[in-house]
Formats: C-alpha cells, structure tokens, sequence
C-alpha cells in the first residue's frame, strides 16, 4: 500500500505532510489561529503558528502566542496536590472535608462513601459538574467565597466511586485543598512551585487583561452562513484551580517534557518520577478499556500505546496536550475558536513523528524535486506535490485522513511521472507531467488526460 509510508517518514517528511495538513485542514474549516509544539524527551524539537492571533489586525499566531488552555488548568492542580502528598501535608486518602471545614452537600446518597481526595482527581467523587451558576452561559463566574457558599445548596450527582463523571467543580475543590494545606494562595502557589521551577515564563495562573498584546483572540465557531464571532473575554474566577490558565505552545511543551522525566524531586524536577509514574497510571477504567483517568490525567489507549494527556475549552478557544510516556513523545495543539479541533492536529503529529523521533529518522531535507514541489487546484479536488523519504507524492490535504489519496510518483522522462495511486480507481500507472512557461514557472500539471492548476496557498 501506498500509505504505509505514512508510518515510516523521516522528520522533514513527516513535519512536510503535516505541516501541508494543517494549512489545508485550517483553510477548508476558516479557523483562525493555531500554535503547535512537538517534543522528543526533553528536547522542543519542533514548534510553529498557523493563521492568525487576531484575524481582523492580520496578527500572525506564533509559538508564542497566548492561549486561554481552560481545563489543561487541571494538570496544574493535580501537579499542586501531588507535591503537597509527597511532602508528607496530606494524602490522597483524606477525606475532603478534613481540609475543608465547608464542603459540605445538601443531600448525599446514604451509602455513598465520605468523598476523598483522590476522588476529586479522578473524577469519580460524584459531585456535580459546576457551582451552581449558568457562567458558561452569561460568564458571569462566581467567586471563590461564592463557590464555598453554594456548595450547601448543592446535591450530589452520582454516589462516589459509582462512576466517572467530569467535575469542574472537584477540581476547584482540590484548588481550595492546595490553598488550605500550602497556606498560600493557590495561583501564588502554582506559579512559584510549578512555574518558576520549569521556567514557564509566558504562563499565567490569573488571566491577563483583555488587551494582553501576547494574547489570541477568541473566536466562536463558524456558524452556517460563514459568520464567525468574536468570543467574549472569559475570567474563571472562583473556579480558578478548574479553568483559568493561559500559557504558549512552547511553554506547555516545558510541562510536557516534564512528563518524561525520572529520579527525586528538586530543581526542575517538580515531582519525583515515581509520583509521575502514579499520576499516569490507570486510576479508574471505562467499560470499554480503552479510556480512563490517572491523577488528574485522561488516558486514551489507542493503536496498542496509552496515551496521557488533557484537552481545554473555554469561549474563543479549544486546546490539548496529549503525551507517549513509553515513546517520550508529546505534542501541544493551541487554537483560538470554539471548532478549532485541536485534538485532530494532536493525533496526527503523533501518528506521523513518533516514528522518526523514536527510531532516529531525523534525515535532512530532500531537494530533488523541488521544482515539482506545489500546491494546485481543479474543479475536482485539492493536490500538494511534497517529497517523503526521498521520493515525490501527491496527496490531497484537504481531507481529514488524507492517507487513501495518497500517490506515489515515478519519474520516466523529463518532467514526467508514472502514478501509482492508494487505490485503483484513480489514474493507476498513467502520466502526470508538468507544463512550464518560458521563465520557468509551473502553468498547469496533466494528470492523465486532464489538468489542474497551481496555487499559492488553500
């Protein structure tokens, strides 16, 4: 098969078709922005921004460009109880209400069990989703003294330990527990035991003004007639330790590499690596297998390998870190509107650059085809020509899976190319010839007995 290229690139190959991906995924959807980060163990091995920070200004997205990461918050957090475990203030055994003299429900089930910590970072607590204020619908976010004070109000959703039930609402908990058992309050806490350690330099815990020059702007998704609005600016608030953060590519790939580190505590190693080991480890399995949660961690099983990472959405934005503990590979996805599917650029930077990370393939750039190099366009379909391993392809990029569309390209004569297409419906063994101009410039590609034509950019 033609494809199964695909699962053996050298990096410039595969940084090649994904990068070609990307532009056509984010033209064909009219996403605004993305900024992205790949990371081999401990090294940033490849970041770049697409599109743009501010659509309207033409301010181009960077791998510095700030980005509201939403629930990737509850990383931080988790990282936050887990110091405070290891330095012996609490355990994950605790019961919540030890720490917290408030939280206490309305209602709870009768056999439910006391709610714990650990509870609290697996999602299995039973607690509702949210305090009990519509702010993803007015955001108009309650406060910390208001969110201690609702929690009397509240019922509990699901008896503990019965099921897996996302809660922004025990994340913020566990926030309060940091603040309560560190003495300090929690954003301070995060910036000074998390942060500073990693050098995380453009993260915040507090959002930054709604004019922050750093900052992306938000953006709705596009809706059916082409219209895209402007996301209101979001402050979580009281439920801070669930939802706030923001921070850049390149710095969320610091905590990544964090991730794949080992050995005692200190310095830049914020947690111990077996305390990682633990966090990355299945705390509660889904029926299925295949999903699951770690200590603060979702955990995907996919293709044979588990996966470790989170996703983050908040009005404007819609992120995700998703980490290979065994490959040491992990990738940031940052993007700036409401259908910015950054979990899809996510897996296909692991599908096709964990095999040139892992295997050394790092290669350098092939320049024979240069010329045959493009993108081009006919009433059909999309083609960008690229080189992979060394030899030239064609594929479509505007495809979700853009592997069935692949073409491997055979040189035979000056400017031609025999076709051996993924599958045989397509012009299978026939010509592909490029047609220049006298200055040497690319007027049209014959592929069989049609044409389709160059363009600059999707």
């Amino acid at each position: 098969m033609v494809s199964e290229i695909l699962g053996c690139l050298d990096l410039p190959s595969g940084l090649g078709i994904f990068t070609a991906w990307i532009e056509a995924q984010m033209a064909y959807r009219g996403q605004p922005g993305l900024s992205i980060a790949v990371v081999s163990d401990q090294k940033l091995v490849w970041s770049k921004g697409f599109g743009y920070a501010d659509a309207e200004r033409k301010i181009e997205a960077t791998p510095k460009t700030r980005y509201r990461i939403a629930s990737i918050t509850k990383l931080f957090t988790s990282t936050a109880v887990m110091q405070l475990r290891d330095k012996g203030k609490l355990s994950l055994e605790d019961e919540v209400a030890t720490h917290l003299s408030w939280f206490k429900l309305k209602k709870d089930y009768p056999d439910s069990p006391p709610i714990k910590i650990w509870h609290l970072l697996t999602h299995t607590s039973g607690l509702p989703r949210e305090a009990p204020t519509p702010y993803w619908t007015d955001s108009n976010f309650p406060t910390r003294e208001q969110v201690m004070k609702l929690l009397s109000t509240q019922v509990a959703a699901a008896p503990t330990e019965t099921l897996w039930k996302y809660s922004n609402l025990a994340l913020t908990v566990a926030g309060e527990i940091v603040q309560e058992v560190s003495g300090t309050p929690y954003a301070e806490y995060v910036e000074e035991n998390i942060l500073k350690p990693l050098g995380m330099k453009d993260t915040l815990v507090l959002p930054p003004a709604p004019d922050d020059p750093k900052l992306a702007k938000g953006y709705g998704r596009r809706l059916p007639d082409g219209s895209r609005s402007v996301s209101p600016y979001t402050n979580c608030k009281g439920i801070t330790p669930a939802a706030n953060m923001t921070t850049t590519a390149e710095d969320l790939a610091k905590f990544a590499m964090l991730q794949f580190r080992d050995g005692p505590e200190g310095g830049k190693q914020i947690l111990r690596g077996s305390t990682l080991r633990e966090m990355h480890r299945p705390h509660w399995l889904q029926p299925d297998w295949k999903e699951g949660f770690g200590i603060g961690f979702k955990l995907s099983r996919i293709g044979g390998k588990t996966f470790v990472g989170h996703g983050g959405a908040v009005q404007g934005f819609r992120t995700h870190i998703r980490t290979s503990p065994d490959d040491k590979v992990g990738v940031v996805a940052l993007t700036n509107s409401d259908d910015g599917l950054p979990i899809s650029y996510a897996e296909k930077a692991i599908q096709w650059l964990t095999h040139p990370l892992t295997k050394g393939k790092v290669g350098k750039p092939d320049r024979a085809y240069t010329t045959y190099e493009g993108r081009y366009r006919d009433a059909w379909s999309d083609m960008q020509t690229l080189t992979l391993n060394g030899g030239l392809y064609a594929v479509d990029p505007s495809q979700s899976d853009p592997a069935p569309t692949l073409i491997r390209l055979e040189p035979t004569g000056e400017h031609t190319f025999k076709m051996y297409p993924e599958e045989g419906s397509g012009s299978h063994g026939e010509n592909m010839i490029w047609e220049f101009d006298k200055s040497g410039k690319v007027v049209r590609v014959k592929r069989g007995e049609n044409y389709t034509y160059p363009v600059k950019k999707w």
